[in-house]
């Protein structure tokens, strides 16, 4: 049997969600193939001599392309079997694919195509992992690069664990794990940070939705790749009150070579903070920066600015807050607005301002008074060129009628980025 599996975007790095299960699938004795639809329009033919489909969607914006990818496939091969299968999985319609799979996806993934079995379903048990097949995908050189130094690196990706152990309102991965936290084997890490390494990596990004949810496996995890591959980089993902409670391990992770923190910080509204269920505040944003930097790594925060419930007052303290810390956010962080899907846990306290749910949104519509600047924000991103920040920061500035002046941030070209911004 042939199954072709598709990922039509996974936040600009080669597709783990792809290279994983075709292990999976390879090793049951299937004839495996992928498409990355990031890089290449997809082309009809490709489902010539194919008997099942399966499309991964770890995120919101993948699962809305999804959607289009579906409609294309039963228009040209009607009654080939498709399956969706990631975080946001739960989002399609059941009737619009034959088998819908969140949480540890990969045995269900297996399950489905030996049995032909139909409908939803969540698997969050242990599972373990082979070393992902990435060399049906295309080499690494094609996807994000690590910005650093005036240089660009090839950039791989891992994950060494799923789930979370917080439960955060406003985010996707609660209202499916529901406090689950999953480990990935060290020896899968291992194998397949080798296979990176001979692509070309000189750079990995652990995608873990948070590094530290278990400190004592990220901690083995982090030696173990650092003492097989120590010229390698490392950028990781970690919550503010995490940073906190955890300072005395930033060092350490900054020796064995991870060299920025990517943190949720939101918003720099306290009461918005608590209401999300962040576990932390303003200040403490503060103080995880200044941890960041002086155990020698940098910090690059995301934000939420834009919800029902922020203020033009909010938006400006936002940048404020950027230009107090000097930090390095690129811009379209800053054009956000909060989803809120189907399943999302701000469903019951957010009823009184959502609207109704929007299919092609795949959320509920909801609207405010910043919905103008919002909009402005994006046009900003999507058409300017340079000094961004400063002409989002001249549009808030103007709407609050106060007088327009630059953000005093002084961004070094060295600090490290990938070169894709996007985070859902």
């Amino acid at each position: 049997m042939r199954v072709l599996l598709i990922s039509v975007y996974e936040l600009g790095h080669q597709p783990l969600h792809v290279a994983s299960p075709a292990a999976r699938l390879a090793e049951a004795g299937y004839d495996v193939r992928a498409l990355d639809l990031s890089l290449s329009p997809f082309d009809t033919a490709e489902l010539n001599d194919v008997d099942r489909v399966a499309i991964s969607v770890p995120m919101h914006t993948a699962m809305r392309l999804a959607l289009e990818v579906v409609d294309r496939i039963t228009e040209a091969q009607p009654g080939l079997p498709i399956c969706l299968y990631g975080l946001y999985a739960g989002l399609v319609p059941t009737e619009a694919v034959d088998r819908v799979i969140g949480g540890e996806y990969e045995a269900l993934l297996i399950d489905w195509v030996e049995s032909g079995a139909e409908g939803p379903s969540v698997d969050l048990s242990r599972q373990s992992f082979l070393q992902p097949r990435r060399k049906i995908l295309p080499p690494l050189d094609a996807y994000a690069h690590l910005a650093v130094d005036g240089d660009h690196r090839i950039v791989g990706y891992l994950e060494a664990s799923h789930g979370c152990r917080h439960r955060c309102k406003h985010c996707p991965i609660p209202a499916l794990y529901d406090g689950v936290f999953r480990i990935v084997g060290i020896d899968t890490l291992l194998a397949d940070s080798d296979q990176l390494v001979e692509m070309g990596a000189q750079h990995i990004t652990l995608g873990d939705p948070d590094f530290l949810n278990g400190p004592a496996h990220a901690l083995r995890v982090i030696r173990a790749l650092h003492e097989r591959h120590p010229s390698l980089t490392f950028d990781v993902t970690i919550k503010v009150e995490h940073l906190i409670a955890h300072a005395d391990l930033l060092p350490e992770l900054a020796s064995c070579g991870v060299i920025f923190v990517v943190s949720a910080f939101e918003s720099t509204n306290d009461d918005l903070l608590d209401f999300l269920d962040k576990g932390h505040t303003s200040e403490e944003m503060g103080k995880a920066v200044q941890l960041v930097r002086d155990a020698g790594m940098e910090i690059r925060p995301t934000f939420l600015p834009f919800t029902p419930w922020t203020t033009l007052g909010d938006v400006l303290d936002m940048f404020e807050f950027l230009e107090r810390w000097n930090l390095d956010v690129d811009p379209v962080q800053l054009t956000i607005r909060l989803l809120v899907p189907e399943d999302s846990l701000l469903i019951d306290p957010a009823h009184d301002v959502l609207g109704a749910y929007d299919p092609r949104l795949l959320g509920y519509v909801w609207e405010s008074e910043l919905d103008d600047l919002q909009r402005r924000f994006a046009a900003i991103v999507e058409h300017g060129d340079d000094d961004l920040l400063n002409q989002m920061f001249h549009a808030a500035l103007q709407l609050a009628g106060q007088e327009v002046r630059d953000l005093q941030i002084d961004v070094e070209e060295g600090r490290p980025r990938l070169t894709e911004p996007w985070f859902c």
